[in-house]
């Protein structure tokens, strides 16, 4: 299967973001459907299931974006001598990114699967909780090199504009899941026993091997635009001290996030294990709800890497004021739509818990309402990533994250009479607040002439 390869320096901007950002919003919504595919069959265990797989979550997420930084960090990178039209450079990033990412994720699968205990035993939650949540999360530590393998994939075919080749490995991948979660969740016969939470891990870590297999074929054949050599698998110090210059802020940032969902997790628990369930159901519509502006940022980011490459500075204008403008109106559209259809959205999760369905509505609502301004956040920190200005990303996000969103929740639900709607309100205020930082950002730097 060859793609062809849409010409991003020259031509129509929106046939570009459209041929960029479809594939991507589907894969983006397809690799959502691990976990909400977990959530829909692990809530027909119960609410204490729901909140074990809602508490490894942001676990997980913390130790990803550890090493996420640098395959961001490559696709940088090749984006920007892609656009320059320097292959032999686009080969060598890519094996050097590739080697690295490998070699980082296999020190953080280690790491987390010998923490899991005591990670979750910071959380101070119920017992039930923990047992599961720990065996969620060891399983899903073993198949972190394969996910990571996949993740360089992904970020270094995104940067040559290559979209619908993962797009068809994940489709396949989460259809298989789907199938093999309610197997190894509650077995069949006496062939593959009931395994509950774990099962579900299980299942996902499968499925991640596969995608893993098939993207290192890609890779390998390199027919697809990138060919990563094993003869190069050599340290090019220069260029891994580049990777890191550019992919540590993106890991900060990353983790930054992953770190602010871990703690308002743990102001979630300080409510119950229905408020947490709840949590975990609102946090899971909000990454499914926000990936139209995920894909239109990745787009963006590719777009604009592309064309500062090819120092083709009027698109990257051009592609800024349209991106942020989709953003806007399109995700507003939806938090209208899951505003008014929140309490059966929560009930397709967690059927006939009457209680965490209407709990769960009420952070729907509350995180509907800011979408337009979440997703102008999220292209603009796409647009500064792809340009290389990864440091302001990074700021953005521990703007987000530590200056607003968790001082705000823990304010409003610990020292005021709101309790856990507190939480819920810290979101909106905080997507309002951040976007406009965003804006006036980029109204400094002028539409990126003088970013270069």
């Amino acid at each position: 299967m060859k793609e062809k390869e849409p010409l991003l320096t020259e031509g129509s901007i929106f046939k570009a973001l459209v041929k960029l950002s479809i594939p991507l919003i589907l894969t983006n919504i397809l690799q959502t459907a691990y976990n909400l595919t977990d959530t829909f069959w692990v809530g027909r265990l119960g609410s204490i299931s729901v909140a074990a797989v809602s508490l490894a979550f942001p676990i997980i997420f913390i130790i990803i974006s550890l090493g996420s930084g640098m395959a961001i960090a490559g696709s940088i990178l090749v984006a920007k001598r892609k656009g320059a039209k320097d292959q032999k450079a686009v080969a060598h990033i890519a094996s050097q990114t590739f080697f690295s990412v490998f070699f980082i994720s296999l020190i953080l699968a280690l790491t987390g699967y010998y923490t899991s205990p005591y990670l979750v035993s910071v959380m101070k939650t119920e017992p039930a909780v923990y047992q599961e949540a720990v065996s969620y999360l060891k399983i899903t530590f073993l198949g972190l090199p394969a996910s990571f393998i996949y993740l360089s994939f992904q970020s270094l075919m995104r940067s040559i504009s290559k979209v619908k080749l993962p797009f068809y490995i994940v489709l396949s991948t989460v259809l298989l899941n789907l199938v093999l979660d309610p197997l190894f969740i509650f077995g069949w016969n006496a062939v593959i026993p009931a395994n509950g939470v774990k099962g579900a891990a299980i299942a996902t870590v499968g499925t991640q091997i596969l995608s893993a297999i098939i993207a290192l074929y890609y890779l390998l054949k390199g027919k697809q635009g990138i060919h990563i050599n094993l003869g190069d698998y050599s340290p090019d110090f220069k260029m891994i001290k580049e990777l890191f210059r550019l992919g540590l802020p993106v890991s900060i940032e990353q983790v930054s996030r992953a770190l602010g969902i871990f703690m308002m997790v743990f102001l979630v628990t300080h409510f119950g294990t229905l408020v947490l369930a709840s949590y975990g159901i609102g946090s899971r519509i909000l990454s499914f709800v926000i990936i139209p502006a995920f894909g239109l940022g990745m787009a963006t980011s590719t777009l604009v890497g592309q064309n500062l490459g090819a120092k083709a500075y009027d698109r990257v204008k051009k592609t800024l004021q349209l991106s942020l403008s989709i953003a806007f109106g399109s995700l507003s559209v939806l938090g209208f739509l899951l505003y008014i259809f929140a309490t059966d959205v929560a009930a397709f999760f967690i059927p006939e818990d009457i209680a965490t369905i209407e709990e769960s509505a009420i952070f729907i609502k509350s995180l509907a309402v800011s979408f337009g301004f979440l997703g102008i956040l999220i292209v603009l920190m796409g647009a500064f990533r792809g340009a290389g200005k990864t440091k302001i990303s990074m700021v953005l996000a521990l703007l987000s994250v530590w200056l607003l969103r968790f001082p705000l929740a823990y304010y409003l639900s610990y020292h005021t009479g709101l309790k856990q709607l507190g939480i819920w309100l810290a979101y909106p205020i905080t997507n309002i607040l951040t976007a406009i930082a965003g804006i006036l950002i980029l109204l400094k730097y002028h539409w990126f002439y003088n970013m270069e």
